[in-house]
């Protein structure tokens, strides 16, 4: 069973006895499961079981004090402490797992901040380059069980809905680099004779290639050792993917080579197809600044074409 199931399924069986006794508090409350590991993308497997797995699920509460006081907030803490220990052959655990909590009641705005250091979820410009994508994906994946308040998600979609500047901007950053990378200094490094440097050029470009992949798909890209299974299940350039880990094992230049050229083309193809650029150029650092020219604000589209890189 994955951790996201076993969460919902304990939700179900125990938030009634968890507002037992605070029914009043129940419409203040958003309950589910979100934020760090794998449970909370649905990727975790009986070796992600070593650690951190657990029944267990996040109760969101306002961050008002005058809407939801401090006692009462002890209160729902201590009620959830109560909940039973063990469910559905799994044992909750007494330690917190490295990097604190993940199960529990916490305040709306203080999960925001220790996920992307905002609280209201109202972002500027410049936080919306500066915040990792992984730290947006944490705040945002996962499944709320339970929102009677609504305000957990409306953070939650603010997160998603990326303004089309900021967009356009980092996917015009990504395809620079992937075109410095691996249409560029790949090559170059072959011939050099530096095939360390050729390697970390082809790492440059699938982490590039995967950032784009994701700001196409208008979706974050989540903490690297998932990148590759969440690109296969998305709906556009999901096959990148399983190129780009071809890619990073390749053994041979020209095979290396050759998949640079197919990925490349089918990146061009969809930038293409979503009217980013009025042709399909084939250099990517063209068609980078293509998608550069269409970021409405003149001080964004005039800044540097690796500002959002």
């Amino acid at each position: 069973m994955r951790g996201l199931e076993l969460s919902e399924k304990y939700y179900c069986e125990y938030a009634d006895e968890l507002f037992s006794g605070l029914e009043h508090l129940r419409p203040l409350c958003a309950c589910g499961m979100c934020g760090s590991g794998s449970e909370c993308y649905g990727y975790d497997d009986a070796v992600s079981k070593d650690h951190d797995f657990e029944p267990g699920f996040c109760v969101f509460i306002p961050d008002d004090e005058s809407v939801m006081s401090r006692r009462d907030a002890f209160l729902l803490e201590r009620a959830y402490a109560k909940l039973p220990d063990e469910f559905m052959g799994f044992r909750r655990q007494k330690l917190s797992p490295v990097g604190g909590d993940r199960h529990g009641v916490f305040r709306i705005g203080e999960f925001f901040t220790s996920k992307i250091g905002v609280a209201d979820c109202v972002l500027t410009t410049e936080q919306w380059f500066s915040i990792p994508d992984y730290a947006l994906s944490e705040a945002t994946n996962g499944k709320i069980f339970e929102d009677n308040l609504g305000k957990m998600t409306e953070c939650r979609e603010a997160l998603m809905n990326m303004p089309e500047d900021v967009r356009l901007k980092k996917i015009a950053g990504a395809l620079i680099v992937c075109a410095q990378s691996g249409q560029y200094n790949y090559g170059r490094c072959i011939l050099h004779g530096e095939k360390g440097a050729a390697q970390l050029a082809l790492f440059e470009f699938a982490d590039s290639c995967s950032k784009a992949v994701f700001l196409l798909n208008r979706t974050h890209r989540p903490f690297y050792k998932w990148r590759f299974r969440a690109m296969k299940g998305l709906e556009r350039l999901g096959l990148l993917g399983g190129l780009l880990e071809s890619l990073l094992l390749c053994r041979s230049e020209n095979d290396a080579e050759d998949l640079l050229d197919v990925i490349c083309g089918q990146l061009t193809d969809e930038v293409f197809s979503q009217g980013l650029s009025d042709r399909r150029c084939s250099s990517l650092e063209e068609l980078a600044y293509e998608v550069n020219s269409r970021v409405s604000d003149g001080n964004l589209r005039n800044s540097g074409i690796f500002y959002g890189a």
